[in-house]
């Protein structure tokens, strides 16, 4: 009686509202129609039994606030969303700073995002990227990395350009083929609508309509990383990451990545987000890793 409302007044104001079909008997509550519907009205319900639970008095006013509050809720869900180019495959920030990192992103032209190893900075990158590409807000993605070995020299590799990068290119195709189909990757890069290039081979050139990835950022120079920065074209979103604890150039230069934080931080549609422990995705043992190495 107190969940129902007077004469079932509660149930009538769900089913007038989201146009399902109720059928109360003592303390069953059947529920059809359209599946949305009927998942609304029993998240519904279920909040306002958790109400008179508490002794509390239930009103139309109550069932008409909780409706709200859920439409709310629905909407924050969505828009913290990222949609990529298989259906069934949406990801979502898994840790406030991710949810930070994603906000970043749509709020500026220009963000640069920092932290350790497993914290889906690139991966996030790219599923933004795509978004945006799918949503037809930009016109083609250019995805850049700095052609520096992690601490050993890897000489001559023989094959073409493409051949010759790709190792260094990997982590991005990898982040790719999780969000896209192959032959999809393939068409868009024969399109020129996916560019995949070295960090060297961005001179002199203006992006507009793009979404511009630099990753490894912490192993660009300062004057490839100002080069880099001043590829920003108009109606362009442009993604700076890094882990700048693991820079592999020489101990005498200074990482660019650094250097365009301290100098860009407070310049106006530049956003700086640092994600921590707290934020790394992968295999639980890499934050103690990571914890391991700092120490």
């Amino acid at each position: 009686m107190a969940l129902y409302g007077p004469s079932e007044k509660n149930l009538r104001t769900l089913r007038d509202v989201l146009g399902v079909k109720i059928y109360a008997r003592d303390s069953t509550v059947k529920i059809s129609g359209d599946s949305t519907a009927v998942g609304k009205t029993a998240a519904v319900l279920e909040r306002l039994q958790e109400r008179v639970r508490k002794g509390e008095h239930i009103t139309e006013t109550d069932v008409a606030d909780t409706l709200a509050e859920l439409a709310v809720e629905a909407g924050d869900e969505a828009r913290s969303t990222i949609l990529t180019y298989r259906k069934s495959f949406a990801i979502k920030p898994k840790s406030p700073g991710q949810e930070d990192y994603l906000q970043s992103v749509r709020d500026n032209d220009l963000t640069f995002c920092l932290g350790p190893a497993g914290t889906g900075k690139t991966y996030l990158a790219v599923a933004i990227a795509l978004s945006l590409l799918k949503g037809g807000k930009i016109k083609r993605i250019v995805l850049a990395r700095p052609a520096v070995e992690a601490g050993e020299k890897l000489g001559f590799l023989p094959g073409d350009l493409q051949a010759k990068v790709n190792p260094y290119l990997r982590p991005l195709f990898d982040a790719m083929h999780d969000m896209m189909e192959y032959d999809q990757i393939k068409r868009f890069m024969v399109g020129d609508i996916i560019e995949v290039i070295p960090l060297a081979f961005m001179r002199g050139r203006t992006l507009n309509h793009a979404a511009i990835i630099l990753d490894e950022a912490q192993n660009a120079t300062v004057p490839q990383m100002l080069m880099f920065l001043t590829r920003l074209g108009h109606h362009s979103k442009m993604i700076v990451t890094g882990d700048d604890s693991q820079s592999d150039l020489e101990k005498a230069v200074r990482s660019g990545l650094s250097d365009a934080v301290h100098r860009l931080q407070r310049v106006k549609g530049v956003g700086v987000v640092r994600l921590g422990h707290a934020d790394i995705v992968r295999h639980r043992l890499v934050t103690d890793i990571v914890q391991a190495y700092e120490k």
